[in-house]
Order: C-alpha cells, then sequence, then structure tokens
C-alpha cells in the first residue's frame, strides 16, 4: 500500500512554512523535528517558494548554528533580502563579524535590516567604536535609522561611556521623531543612567508619553549603576503601585541594591515578592537573590536559594562561590568550583578569580598550582583580574618568586596588579622591596589608592623609618585620602612603631575617634614602647567612647595587665572575653595564658592551657616561660616534652626559656642537650639569648672560666647582654679576674651602662675588695653616671601603688617606713647576719668606711 504524500499547493505551503516557525520559536529543542519537517518536504517534491524556503533558513539559524543554516542559504535557487538578513543576524548571533561582515559586502542591496544585524554584531562584542562607525556609513549612504538602530547606537555610547555622543543620539531621536517610541526612550534612559547623568535618565523617563516595564526597569538599574539605591527601591516600590507587575531587570536591579546596602530585611520580602509572582527560579533573578544573601553574610539563606534553583549557571555559581570566600570557607567554595568543572556548568574569568581567593583563604599553594593550570589551558590566564587573582594567591602562600614571575610576565598592569605585588611583598617582610615597587609604581603615572598606602605605611612601621613614613604620609594627604578612616589609622600604627606616639595621638584625635584600628594602634603604640599604664588609660578611654574591643584590642591590654602584673584587670577582661564568646579565638586564649603566668597565677594559666579549644606554639611557650620564670624549671621542662610529643614545632623563644629553665634547677647536661637539639632537630640556628643562657648554666655549674672558653667558641662576637652575663656568675663565684674582663668588653659595647660598675662593685664587696668598689663608685661618679633606681609595684582593691627606692611620694609613706623599721628590728632580735655585699649597690655615693659603718649599724 503507496503512502500519499501532501499535494503540492498552498495547503503544503502553509503547513511546512508553519512547521519551521514554530520550530523557529521553539529554539534548540526542537531542532530534531525541523529536520524531520524538512526531510518531509524534500521526499514530497515540493519545491519551496521564497517564502517556505527563509522559514526553513530560519529554523536551521535558531535551532541549530550558522554553519547549518549556510549550507541552505547556499541550496536557495532564489534569495530575497529576507534571505540574506536572516543569514546575516545568524553570524552576528555567534559571534562571527568577519564572516558577516563578508556576506553584508556581497549583499547586492542592504537595507536598515541589514545594517542593524552588523552595528549589532561589533555592539555585542564590545566593538562599540566600530558600530559607531558602521552608523556613520549607513547615514552617508542614505539609509534611513529605525528604533532598533538607534537603540543599539545607545547601547554603544553606555558601553563607552560617551554621554556626548549619547546626547547626540538624542537629538538624532528628536529629529526622526523617534524620541516618543517606548523602545527607543528606554534606550535613552538606559544610556544617561549608564553614562552617569542619573537626573538626565529620570527626568526623561518621568517625561515619557508611555512607560512600560522595560522603561521602569532601565530606571532603576540606571539608580543602581550610580549607587543611589534606595532611590531604585522607591521606583519599585512606585512600580507596584501603579500596577505594572514586575519584570526580571528590575528584580535584579533591586536585588543588587540590598546587596549593596547589606539590608537583609528588605532583601528577604523582595524574595518573598519574587516567590509570589514565580519569578524566584528565574535564572537571573535567583542569581541575584543569592548574590544577596551571600554578601549579607546570611549563607544559610544562600545555599537555600542557590539549591532550590531548578538550573545553576556560571553566574549563580560564582555568586554563591564569592559569599563562602567572602564567610572564609574556601574550602567550600573550591568544592563548588570542582562541582562547576565536573557538572559541565563551565566557568568562567569571575569563577577562577573566585577560585584562587578561596585557595589564598586556606593558603592551599598545591590547589592553587593546579587551578593555574586549568586556566592556562582554558585561557583565562591572559585576563587581568584571573592574573591578579593568581598574583594575590602567591603571595598569601608565601610563594614571592613566582608572584614577582606572574607580575613581571603581565603585559597590562591595574592599580589591582600593583597593589597585589605591593601586599605580597610586605607579606613576606621584603619591606625595602615593598617601598622600591611603590615608587616603581609611581614612575608609571598609576595612582596608588587606600590599599597600597595601607601596604607600604605597614612596611614603613616594620622598618621603623619614619623618613619614609613622614615621606608616604605627605603623599597620602596630597592625594586627598588623609581623612580616609582606613589610611588614617594605619599612618596612626606607622607613628606608634617609629617611637612617636605624640604624633600618633595628634592623628588619632582629629581622624580616627570613630575607628576601632585607630585606637588599637595607639593602645599597641603605648604597650611596645612600655608604657602599660597609658595603653590601659587609653582603653579605658576607649570603652567611654562606646566602641567595643575586638580581639586585637582585649589581647594587647592583657598584654599590659601581664607587664604590669595588674592581675584584676586581667580577670575583669577575661569575665567580659568570655561574655562575648571570644575564649575559641586562638589568640585571646594563648594571651590569656602569657597574662595568668606572667602575674604569678600559674594555677589559672595552666586552667586556661587545659581548656584552650587549640593551642599554638604561643601558649605552649607561655607555659613553658611562665614555670621558669617563676623558678618551676622542672614543670617548665615536663611541659616541653609534653609539647613534643604533641608534634608542635618549636620555636626560638622556646628554647630559650627551656635553657633558662634548666638554669634555674641546674641541670647541665639536659641544657648542653636541648642546645643540641635545637640546632640538630628543628633545624634552629642558636642567637645571641641562647648563647647567654648557654654562659649561664655553664657559669653556675662549672665556673666562670669554662663560661668563657663557651664564649670564646661562639660562631659571632657576644654582646653586651652576654658579658653581664658572666659577670653575675663572677659575683657568684667571686672570680675577680674574669669579672674584670667581661666588665671590660660591657663597657666596650656600650660605655653608658650603669649596671656594670654596680655588678662589678659586687663581685669586689664578695671578694672584701673594699678599696676597689671605692674606685668602681668613684669612675661612676666622675662619669656621670647613676643607677637606675629600683621600682616596683602592687594592686591593691583595684589600685595601682608603685615605690621607688628611697621614696617618700607615697601618701602612706610614714606607715610603710615605719613598718619597715619594725621589720629591721625583728631581725636584729633573730640575730639576722646581713650579706655585706648588698649593701655595696644601697649606696653609691658611700666609701669603704662608710659601709662598714652601715653594716655596724644595722648589724647591731
Amino acid at each position: 500500500m503507496s503512502r500519499s504524500h501532501p499535494a503540492p499547493g498552498p495547503l503544503a505551503n502553509a503547513t511546512f512554512s508553519h512547521l519551521f516557525q514554530l520550530c523557529a520559536q521553539a529554539g534548540r529543542a526542537a531542532l530534531s523535528a525541523g529536520r524531520a519537517a524538512h526531510a518531509r518536504m524534500v521526499v514530497s517534491g515540493f519545491v519551496p517558494t521564497a517564502f517556505v524556503s527563509n522559514c526553513l533558513l530560519q529554523m536551521y539559524a535558531r535551532c541549530a548554528d550558522a554553519a547549518h543554516a549556510r549550507r541552505v542559504f547556499d541550496a536557495m535557487p532564489y534569495r530575497d533580502t529576507v534571505s540574506w538578513n536572516t543569514m546575516l543576524t545568524a553570524y552576528s548571533h555567534a559571534g562571527d563579524i568577519d564572516t558577516a561582515q563578508a556576506l553584508f559586502d556581497a549583499m547586492p542591496d542592504p537595507d536598515v535590516v541589514s545594517w542593524n544585524a552588523l552595528v549589532s554584531s561589533n555592539c555585542q562584542c564590545g566593538m562599540f567604536r566600530e558600530s559607531v562607525g558602521l552608523f556613520l556609513e549607513m547615514a552617508r549612504r542614505g539609509v534611513t535609522p529605525d528604533r532598533t538602530t538607534l537603540a543599539v547606537l545607545l547601547k554603544a555610547c553606555s558601553g563607552m561611556e560617551n554621554l556626548a555622543l549619547g546626547v547626540q543620539i538624542h537629538a538624532l531621536a528628536v529629529k526622526t521623531g523617534l524620541e516618543a517610541d517606548v523602545r527607543s526612550g528606554s534606550a535613552l534612559v538606559d544610556m544617561y543612567g549608564k553614562c552617569g547623568n542619573l537626573e538626565g535618565a529620570l527626568c526623561f523617563f518621568y517625561g515619557m508619553p508611555e512607560r512600560n516595564w522595560v522603561s521602569w526597569g532601565a530606571a532603576i538599574a540606571g539608580c543602581v549603576q550610580n549607587e543611589r539605591y534606595t532611590r531604585g527601591l522607591e521606583l519599585f516600590m512606585e512600580m507596584q503601585r501603579l500596577g505594572l507587575g514586575v519584570s526580571q531587570p528590575a528584580y535584579a536591579s533591586v536585588f543588587r541594591s540590598c546587596a549593596a546596602m547589606s539590608c537583609l530585611s528588605t532583601a528577604r520580602q523582595l524574595h518573598a515578592h519574587a516567590i509570589k509572582n514565580k519569578f524566584n527560579s528565574d535564572r537571573v533573578v535567583g542569581t541575584a537573590i543569592v548574590d544577596v544573601y551571600a554578601k549579607a553574610n546570611s549563607l544559610v539563606d544562600a545555599r537555600r536559594a542557590f539549591f532550590s534553583l531548578p538550573n545553576h549557571s556560571v553566574e549563580t555559581c560564582n555568586a554563591m562561590m564569592v559569599g563562602l570566600v567572602r564567610s572564609g570557607l574556601g574550602v567550600d567554595a573550591m568544592e563548588l568550583f570542582q562541582f562547576m568543572t565536573r557538572s559541565g556548568i563551565g566557568f568562567d574569568a569571575v569563577s577562577l578569580s573566585g577560585v584562587f581567593s578561596a585557595c589564598a583563604e586556606v593558603k592551599g599553594y598545591i590547589q592553587g598550582l593546579q587551578v593555574h593550570c586549568i586556566a592556562t589551558k582554558s585561557g583565562f590566564d591572559v585576563d587581568v583580574c584571573v592574573k591578579n587573582a593568581i598574583l594575590d594567591l602567591y603571595g598569601k602562600c608565601k610563594a614571592l618568586a613566582e608572584a614577582y614571575l606572574i607580575f613581571q610576565e603581565m603585559e597590562q598592569r591595574d592599580s589591582v596588579s600593583w597593589n597585589a605585588i605591593i601586599a605580597a611583598l610586605e607579606q613576606n617582610e621584603c619591606y625595602e622591596d615593598t617601598i622600591t615597587h611603590f615608587n616603581e609604581m609611581l614612575r608609571s603615572g598609576m595612582e596608588p589608592d587606600d590599599f597600597t598606602y595601607g601596604s607600604v605605611l605597614k612596611a614603613c612601621a616594620s622598618l621603623q623609618s619614619l623618613k619614609y613614613g613622614l615621606m608616604v604620609h605627605d603623599k597620602v594627604i596630597k592625594s586627598g585620602l588623609g581623612l580616609d578612616a582606613f589610611v588614617a589609622s594605619t599612618v596612626v600604627d606607622m607613628y606608634c612603631k617609629c617611637g612617636m606616639i605624640t604624633e600618633a595621638q595628634k592623628l588619632h584625635d582629629k581622624v580616627g575617634r570613630q575607628e576601632l584600628v585607630s585606637w588599637n594602634a595607639i593602645i599597641s603604640g603605648f604597650s611596645l614602647s612600655k608604657q602599660s599604664e597609658e595603653a590601659q588609660k587609653f582603653f579605658s578611654e576607649m570603652l567611654e567612647t562606646g566602641l567595643k574591643p575586638d580581639h586585637f584590642t582585649y589581647a594587647t591590654v592583657l598584654d599590659t595587665c601581664a607587664n604590669l602584673a595588674t592581675i584584676e584587670l586581667g580577670k575583669q577582661i577575661h569575665g567580659q572575653i568570655i561574655k562575648q564568646e571570644m575564649l575559641g579565638d586562638e589568640y585571646i586564649s594563648s594571651t590569656l595564658v602569657d597574662m595568668y603566668a606572667k602575674c604569678g597565677n600559674m594555677p589559672d594559666s595552666l586552667l586556661m592551657f587545659e581548656k584552650a579549644q587549640k593551642r599554638d606554639f604561643v601558649s605552649w611557650n607561655a607555659m613553658i616561660c611562665g614555670y621558669a620564670l617563676h623558678g618551676q624549671g622542672l614543670e617548665a621542662l615536663q611541659m616541653f616534652e609534653r609539647m613534643q610529643k604533641e608534634n608542635v614545632m618549636p620555636n626560638h623563644a622556646t628554647f630559650v626559656a627551656v635553657l633558662r629553665a634548666c638554669s634555674h634547677v641546674g641541670l647541665l647536661d639536659d641544657g648542653c642537650r636541648y642546645f643540641h637539639l635545637m640546632t640538630t632537630r628543628y633545624k634552629l640556628d642558636p642567637q645571641l639569648e641562647h648563647f647567654a643562657c648557654m654562659v649561664d648554666i655553664l657559669g653556675r655549674l662549672k665556673g666562670p672560666q669554662e663560661a668563657l672558653k663557651f664564649i670564646s667558641s661562639m660562631p659571632f662576637e657576644a654582646d653586651a647582654v652576654i658579658w653581664k652575663t658572666l659577670l653575675s656568675i663572677c659575683k657568684i663565684r667571686q672570680d675577680v679576674e674574669v669579672a674584670e674582663l667581661a666588665a671590660g668588653n660591657v663597657l666596650r659595647l656600650d660605655p653608658d651602662d650603669s649596671s656594670v660598675y654596680i655588678l662589678l662593685s659586687n663581685v669586689y664587696a664578695e671578694s672584701g675588695k673594699w678599696v676597689d668598689v671605692s674606685r668602681t663608685r668613684r669612675l661612676m661618679r666622675q662619669g656621670h653616671l647613676k643607677k637606675e633606681p629600683g621600682c616596683s609595684w602592687i594592686e591593691v582593691q583595684s589600685e595601682m601603688h608603685g615605690f621607688l627606692v628611697g621614696d617618700k611620694v607615697h601618701p602612706r609613706s610614714r606607715e610603710l617606713y615605719e613598718m619597715l623599721n619594725d621589720l629591721i628590728g625583728e631581725m636584729k632580735l633573730s640575730g639576722y647576719e646581713p650579706d655585706s655585699s648588698s649593701f655595696a649597690e644601697v649606696d653609691e655615693e658611700g666609701t669603704a668606711y662608710e659601709q662598714n659603718d652601715l653594716l655596724r649599724t644595722v648589724g647591731g
């Protein structure tokens, strides 16, 4: 039985054309159906008309690609203007400008649609100047523009941000009568907004005779682009009150407004509004929703919105990735990137920049190398934003050689590139190179921003280079950033670390009183310059302003409590830390351990140590140092052994504490073993402090001569501290000869050190050489040197009481001296025999005979 074929004629003509049109409207999903219809037409023997051929051509152009459409085009026996324009549009949409241009040049009679297709293809590829040039050529050939031409031209003006050209196009729209057209009018609103003339955009918008959702979307987008976020939200609300419905661009813009203002509550209301209007599953709107939650640090909502989307695009994943990186979840961001690559979603330059930031966040150098390979293979490594992200990654992973190589290879450098290399150098303690590259940046004509100045000022602070710091501060003022809170706070920190506390306070009072960073810098500056009481006063002043301290503030003030042994204030701050749930912070917990140890409360120090969620080497060092300082040498060594068992890497400070503990306990063999362990197992080169500890150990247990031999074997010259350590040992062993040698070396290194004369006179006194004691004191007087008076303090009922030797300023000094006399009387009755050497350092002006008189007086 034979099949009947549709008879040629109007019915078949209408059937095939209608089928091809339906497939074209459906897009790629209807390609199979379109091909089947095409095959049926060929088999049937039907000879298509020009209209049917154009419908077939359009079907392939929309459902397949330009190559398939071209084969149909080339096989067409007759081509009209519609055929040429369909093919031209297909190449334009594919971004194949060269082929589109060649086809256009071959056209027998291009019309305005042909010109629009070519102008549009250039504009879509970012070739805005070329689009304008084609329009001028079109005008020279006498082709009258239509509303599509004007819309594309205005888009090109927006891309170039060329307001002057946009105004001329506006004038052409008025002249041609297209200004009143809603499509042209919407394009004009969009152009004015994107060119930074929001008032012009809104003025034209409200003057439009007809406004549709595109016009409203353009006006709202203009507000967002010009950072008038509240105005954009108001326009959206006005749009809803007028009952004009909603649109994808309008939703996307208002969500961006909420993201910029971190307005979470409004974003949630708008999200509910989008769900009600069934826009929450839209890819663009869904991406904007994910983005606003991510930027508002509401990751729970961001994840929920992300996973509720039916399909994930590159843009949606990018929004989620940026949110994860901002929240410090670098590992999660890296897993998301893996999902993008494995699921076929793909990635772009923004994705790569995000995953590089994630690798930098977790210091994932190996993962960063792998992503770098992906960027190179995909060709995205030439993108300047990706290059900057790679540079930042290597800098933060301390791979300075790789970072510098990337920077040198960059053909195009923007301010972010310079900031990244300058920050990398500063973070890797190459402070002089930081300043050198800052100067190079200036010579290249690039203007520094607040981030640049932040890194350079930190380098000046680390170098304690007031000269460079003043020069950079001068540049900051000239650039107009002198009143910027972040930069001013960094300048304050620089002055503090350069010892210019007064200047720092002046700048702080002028600019930084509302900035916590500035307060922290001043408090830290006082602490570093050993002015702990001033630091605590400044902390109290900060609290009075209503500012809330952060981790750094509390840690710095706890450090001052440790220096002053003000344990009551330390306990109060400890209470605030518990209240604000900061105990989990590693830095805070280690500082609390150190504070209690230095205040002599080892039980509480140990309690804090044991309760710490995570212990770094600072906590271990604080415990070992605390035990060593309080004469609990065995406990210090036990803590060190425990530290090793838990695989915590000791550093130089750890071994200083361990060696001091060995000295206190008198463990010569253990001290030598630990000294050897430092160099062999842990590859730590001994520093002067370690040699000073070894001199003390050897001197106490084997005598000054052995200590002197050790000093002679050192790989570098001994400093004043080592010689003074030896001098102190000579007092115990009464070795005058070595004492004189040690004193001579100290005076050679530091002629103004008065403590040497005191130590040497003590050695003479121990040996009964009172004439030499007198001579030493006389030399001290002749050199106009005075011993720094002894100082002590005690905290009673939250009040600090300080005392100097011979002090009579204290309001209760009379009672204190009466108590002292009573104690001396009790000492006499108990048969106390005073140590003669202790009186040798009481009175710097006294002679040996006066010392004897004093001894007789006290001894009864």
